[in-house]
């Protein structure tokens, strides 16, 4: 990406933004340094690696605090030239112990985020932080228990200076010296323990005077019998220096050991800060104040079109909410269709042009950083592997170079390179010279990229290149909207037309004397006043479409959310309703089961609740019914009131009605009843062959051909309930002739019913004695 083109559209002044938002200084030296990728497959890379990492800090469990920046020490050890002392080894101690609580967490959700498991694969230096976790103290101290001869160094100096308080307490008492003491304790100056005095003591004991305050009011006194004791204090010393330049030199080559896992460990805590810092970036495209705006970014996919709805300029909406300005940042649909190369935007002064421009620039040089922006959730961009931006002014002094030339030298360093990836934007190109050959130009340089497929976005005002616009392939015009009345900008793009400039207003708006604009008025040709008569009533007619569109949208969006609303409410309650009637059902059939109810009494409640069931169904919202045209037998469908799935045996579109199998069992359901899951009935629900389907619309039927009594009779207990329980007043039970034995055992079973009403044996043509038809009460 060439340098001047990440300046004109100040990719820096993002990178800062998010910068301040990365827990530390190597942290934020990383996001500085962030270019864009070359190489799709890097960028949405880590797209990913950002998208797990946004995964993972909203699961709350790991918080990445500050932390000191090691990358100086780092580099030292691997160039094995370093010198540590206690407060390196505090910070190397800090920054280890964040990567090991983070290999933890991650390793939690290993399967949500394969891609932080992966950037993590390196040896833990778990000697190196074992070290510094033994050794090393919060205040960057070395512990006592760092090694065996610390410690016994450390526990005879603190048994020395409990001596030495001991004999100053009894020294003050026996000379009486307490009043002329400054401090009731003794201090220590120079390796030390001495005591302040007051100077007008001076002279009055043996001893030795070490030290003045600044005021010269105090003296620092060794009192003689403290000489010997300081003495053997500074062997002490000594000897626990000698002691840490071991556990130093100890620490130092476990670190270097280790190098290579340390460096490791050490850019993957980075990489979570940077992208700690785009979470941070996200969330600051929206604040939480009275004027709020915007929405939470995120990296935008890369697809076969161009389709950024509601794109947020991301610096301007940085500024805005960072200030909580109650000014109004106007987001804008940039949208390439595929047949589309070139973007030619047209319009009055101050609409929004070039910050369109911008707009897109911008966020297609952040996308390639996988960074996040402010779009709508629905966009995607194409990938370019260059952006180049003629915006703002080129001119050079120094190098005798004027706005139109250098945009010329600039385009034409390039233009050899130019192809299908790289994408241009022309602000005002052309606009440097004589307007009817800077048209002729700029339509011969969109001519030109139209041949290399290059992409390519125009603001302009040369009416030539506006026609063009409208007039080739590939091409499409658009124009920013101004409100008519107010003459001033919508900040909103309109497609398939061309746009008035609207310079004398523009020039009003700011002040220009009206006796200029009067005349500037009298030098317009007739034919031009038409012309932006015209173009004025398309931009009017414009508004309108983009205002109705708006207002249809946001109806349109409420409708969807009420209907979802509804939608969950409406199943919640039938699955309640449903439940319960499955429940009741239950209680009723044993209680008959169990004769603490009479047969008639049974049928009248299941009657009751089939009513109340249907009547409560009715009052609530319809669900839409199954897709007719979808259904075939053989496909699988859920059955709403029985809360199973199920085989299509059967479809009666004119009854509205589908014939299904529920484990074995068969029956009508009504359309509004099932919904289609999509599946093929042969993966999920095996059917036996012996299960005949019978073609009477109003009966169950059960078939026990083959099967063995003791397993027919429990079958025909499960069917006949389910029968009772759908609402039948008829069902069929094939049996078989055989010896009559089945025959037998079911017409037992039956007598034992008293919800069966009657039951015979089928006519010959219905299957004779192998069927017997029942009649439920």
């Amino acid at each position: 990406m060439d340098e001047f083109s990440l300046q004109a559209l100040e990719f820096s002044k993002v990178l800062q933004y998010l910068a301040s938002f990365s827990k530390s200084e190597a942290g934020k030296s990383a996001c500085l340094m962030l270019q864009p990728f070359s190489c799709l497959k890097d960028v949405e890379h880590f797209q990913q690696v950002f998208d797990e990492y946004s995964l993972w800090k909203n699961k709350g469990e790991f918080t990445l605090h500050d932390f000191p920046d090691v990358t100086p020490l780092v580099d030292k050890i691997s160039a094995q030239k370093f010198e540590p002392d206690s407060d390196d080894f505090w910070a190397m101690r800090e920054v280890l112990k964040l990567i090991k609580n983070a290999y933890v967490s991650i390793h939690n959700f290993e399967k949500e985020l394969p891609l932080l498991c992966e950037e993590y694969q390196f040896d833990f230096p778990e000697k190196s932080y074992s070290a510094l976790v033994r050794c090393i103290a919060d205040d960057a101290s070395f512990k006592d228990e760092s090694s065996p001869g610390l410690l016994l160094v450390r526990s005879e100096l603190r048994g020395l200076h409990q001596s030495c308080l001991r004999k100053v307490k009894e020294y003050s008492e026996q000379y009486n010296i307490g009043h002329y003491l400054q401090d009731d304790y003794m201090t220590i100056v120079g390796d030390r323990y001495v005591l302040p005095l007051k100077a007008n003591f001076k002279g009055r004991l043996q001893g030795i005077i070490h030290d003045y305050s600044r005021t010269g009011e105090t003296l620092y006194f060794e009192p003689m019998f403290l000489v010997e004791l300081n003495n053997r204090l500074q062997e002490l010393k000594q000897e626990e220096r000698e002691e840490i330049q071991k556990i130093i030199q100890l620490i130092k080559e476990l670190l270097l050991s280790e190098q290579h896992s340390l460096k490791s460990a050490w850019n993957f805590l980075v990489l979570l800060d940077v992208n700690e810092a785009k979470c941070g970036l996200a969330s600051a495209y929206i604040t939480k104040h009275k004027h709020s705006q915007g929405h939470e970014g995120f990296c935008v996919p890369f697809g076969e079109t161009l389709t950024l709805e509601k794109a947020y300029h991301p610096l301007l909406l940085l500024e805005n909410n960072k200030t909580k300005s109650s000014i109004q940042i106007q987001p804008i649909d940039l949208i390439f269709r595929k047949q589309d190369k070139v973007l030619v935007i047209s319009g009055g002064n101050s609409g929004g042009k070039t910050v369109a421009l911008k707009t897109l620039g911008l966020i297609g040089l952040m996308s390639l950083t996988a960074l996040p922006v402010p779009v709508a959730k629905g966009s995607s961009i194409l990938f370019f592997n260059r952006i180049h931006a003629f915006i703002g002014d080129e001119q050079s002094l120094d190098d005798h170079v004027s706005t139109f030339t250098g945009q010329i030298r600039h385009l034409a360093a390039i233009w050899d390179s130019l192809d299908s990836s790289h994408l241009l934007l022309l602000d005002e190109f052309g606009a440097g010279t004589d307007p009817s050959q800077g048209a002729a130009l700029a339509q011969a340089v969109l001519d030109g990229l139209l041949e290399k497929s290059c992409y390519a976005v125009s603001a302009t005002h040369f009416p030539a290149l506006k026609t063009y616009a409208l007039t080739n392939q590939g091409v499409r015009a658009a124009s920013v909207l101004f409100d008519e009345n107010s003459k001033k900008p919508l900040f909103k793009l309109a497609y398939d037309q061309v746009g008035a400039s609207k310079a004398l207003d523009v020039a009003r708006e700011h002040g220009l004397a009206e006796s200029i604009l009067t005349k500037a008025s009298q030098y317009l040709l007739v034919d031009t006043k038409e012309q932006d008569a015209v173009i004025a009533k398309l931009n009017a007619v414009a508004v309108e479409r983009e205002q109705e569109l708006e207002h249809l949208h946001k109806e349109l969006q409420k409708t969807k959310q009420k209907r979802e609303q509804l939608q969950e409410k409406y199943d919640k309650e039938i699955k309640a309703l449903q439940a319960e009637f499955r429940e009741k059902s239950r209680e009723l059939m044993q209680a008959w089961k169990t004769e603490k109810i009479s047969a008639k009494e049974t049928m009248k409640k299941l009657g009751q609740l089939r009513t109340e069931l249907v009547k409560n169904e009715t009052e609530k919202e319809a669900l839409p019914q199954v897709d007719e045209t979808a259904l075939k037998v053989g496909i699988e469908v859920f059955h709403r009131p029985w809360n199973k799935k199920a085989l299509v045996q059967e479809i009666d579109t004119k009854a509205k009605k589908v014939k299904i199998n529920l484990g074995g069992v068969s029956m009508w359901a009504s359309f509004k009843d099932i919904e289609i899951t999509g599946n093929s009935g042969k993966q999920t629900i095996k059917t036996s062959v012996t299960q005949n389907i019978s073609q009477t619309k109003s009966s169950f039927t059960l078939d026990l051909r083959g099967k063995r009594a003791d397993l027919a009779i429990a079958e025909l207990h499960q069917f006949l309930d389910n029968a009772l329980l759908a609402g039948y007043d008829n069902v069929e039970i094939i049996h078989g002739r055989g010896t009559g034995a089945l025959r037998k055992a079911v017409h037992e079973v039956l007598k034992g019913y008293a919800v069966i009403e009657s039951f015979s044996l089928a006519t010959e043509e219905n299957g004779g004695d192998g069927m017997t038809m029942v009649t439920f009460r």
